[in-house]
C-alpha cells in the first residue's frame, strides 16, 4: 500500500511538473482561459468621475493606483496649456479622493535650470508595485528607494517636441506630497543608436515591474508605448502607437528587448500597457484607439502571457468603452485593483467638450459619482 501511494505521488509530481513546464514553454494563452479572466476582471458598473481639474484649462489624466498603510494613493498627471506635471491624490476607500499635491514638477520651480531635456514635461508613473491582482498593491523599495519613470520633454504644448523617458526616486514618505529626485539623463529616446522602427518619433508612457524570478535575464522590465515612422501618414488623421519592451539590472541603465514591439494592432494606438498576475499568467491591461474599423472609438481591454514576452490579445468584450456623457468621446488608460472582493477599474473620461479627468467603473454597483467637470 506505502508503495502504492508512493508511486501515485511520483506520478503527481512529474504530471505537475509537466504541466508547469507546458505553460512555461506555451506561447500563446488560450481564449477559454481569458475569458475566465475576462470574467475576473469585469467592470460593467460606471460609479462616474473621481478627480476632475480644477478649471477647465486644465486636463487630468493617466491613474496610478498604489496602497500605503491604511489608505490608497493616486498619482496622476495635469496639462494646463505649458505641459504636464504629476500629481498625487488620497482615498479612503477608492472612490472618494482628495488631491495632496505635486511630485513632479516643471524644472523652473524645482532648479535654476530650466533649459534641461524635461523642462517642460513631467508625466510620471508608479514603479515596482506588487503585481498579485487582488495582492497588496504597495510599491516596493529597491536600492532603499521608491521608483517611478516619467515622460519627459524640453517643449511646451500638448505632447509636443521630443518626448523621451526618465526615472526618478525619492527616500522619503510617497504618501506626502515631494519633489522625487530625477535621475540624470533620459533612460530612452528616440534619438538613441539602438532606437527601433516603431519608437524614432515619441515615447510615452511606461509601466516597470520586479519581476523577481529574472524570466528575462533581468530583474526589471518595463513596457512603454511609442510612436515610429510606419504610418507615412496615411491617412493623415491617423497616429500609430505600440507597445515594447526594455529590462535593466539597476532601475538606472536599460536594454531594449528584441526587435519589435509585442502588443500592437494594424491601425492606431495601442498604449499604456498596466502588468498584474493572476495565477501563473501575466496580464496587461491597456487602450486601444483609432483601430480599423473603429475610427473614432477608444477602449480599454486586456492582453495575456505566460513569459512576459509572447501577449495572447483578448478577441472578448471592451472592459470599457464610451457609454455616459462624461467619456462619450474618450474612455481610456486603465488601471486596474481588485480590493476586498470589488475590482475597480479606473481610466480617463472625457466629454463632448474635452474636459478630461478620472473615472471608475466597479464589478459591484457602487452608486453613482455626484462629482462632474467643472462648467
Amino acid at each position: 500500500m506505502k508503495k502504492w501511494f508512493s508511486n501515485i505521488a511520483v506520478s503527481l509530481s512529474i504530471l505537475c511538473a509537466f504541466v508547469g513546464n507546458s505553460k512555461a514553454q506555451q506561447k500563446e494563452v488560450p481564449q477559454n482561459f481569458m475569458q475566465q479572466i475576462y470574467e475576473q476582471v469585469k467592470t460593467p458598473y460606471k460609479y462616474g468621475m473621481v478627480i476632475t481639474p480644477a478649471d477647465s484649462a486644465k486636463k487630468v489624466d493617466c491613474p496610478s493606483v498604489f496602497r500605503k498603510g491604511k489608505n490608497w494613493y493616486m498619482t496622476y498627471i495635469v496639462f494646463d496649456g505649458r505641459g504636464y506635471e504629476t500629481w498625487l491624490a488620497k482615498s479612503k476607500n477608492l472612490l472618494q479622493w482628495k488631491t495632496l499635491g505635486k511630485i513632479l514638477s516643471f524644472g523652473d520651480t524645482t532648479n535654476a535650470d530650466a533649459m534641461e531635456w524635461d523642462a517642460n514635461q513631467k508625466a510620471g508613473y508608479i514603479a515596482l508595485q506588487d503585481v498579485s491582482f487582488g495582492g497588496s498593491y504597495k510599491l516596493q523599495k529597491y536600492s532603499g528607494k521608491h521608483w517611478l519613470s516619467f515622460i519627459g520633454g524640453k517643449e511646451t504644448g500638448y505632447e509636443s517636441g521630443k518626448l523621451s523617458i526618465g526615472v526618478a526616486s525619492t527616500n522619503k514618505n510617497i504618501a506626502k506630497p515631494h519633489e522625487w529626485q530625477r535621475i540624470g539623463d533620459p533612460i530612452l529616446s528616440m534619438t538613441d543608436i539602438d532606437v527601433r522602427w516603431w519608437e524614432n518619433k515619441k515615447l510615452f508612457k511606461s509601466s516597470i515591474i520586479w519581476d523577481k524570478s529574472n524570466t528575462l535575464g533581468k530583474p526589471f522590465v518595463m513596457y512603454y508605448n511609442a510612436n515610429g515612422d510606419t504610418s507615412n501618414n496615411t491617412p493623415k488623421w491617423r497616429w500609430f502607437e505600440r507597445i515594447g519592451m526594455a529590462v535593466s539590472d539597476d532601475m538606472i541603465n536599460w536594454q531594449r528587448y528584441q526587435t519589435d514591439p509585442v502588443v500592437h494592432h494594424k491601425i492606431g494606438i495601442t498604449g499604456d500597457g498596466v502588468i498584474q498576475k493572476i495565477g501563473d499568467v501575466w496580464v496587461m491591461f491597456y487602450f486601444g484607439a483609432f483601430w480599423e474599423g473603429r475610427k473614432n472609438e477608444t477602449f480599454d481591454r486586456f492582453a495575456c502571457s505566460y513569459d512576459l514576452v509572447n501577449w495572447t490579445d483578448w478577441t472578448g468584450d471592451d472592459l470599457i468603452k464610451s457609454s455616459e456623457p462624461y467619456d462619450i468621446k474618450y474612455a481610456h488608460k486603465p488601471f486596474v485593483v481588485k480590493w476586498k472582493g470589488v475590482v475597480y477599474h479606473f481610466y480617463c473620461a472625457v466629454d463632448k467638450k474635452d474636459h478630461r479627468g478620472i473615472a471608475v467603473a466597479t464589478s459591484v454597483d457602487k452608486g453613482k459619482s455626484y462629482l462632474e467637470f467643472v462648467k
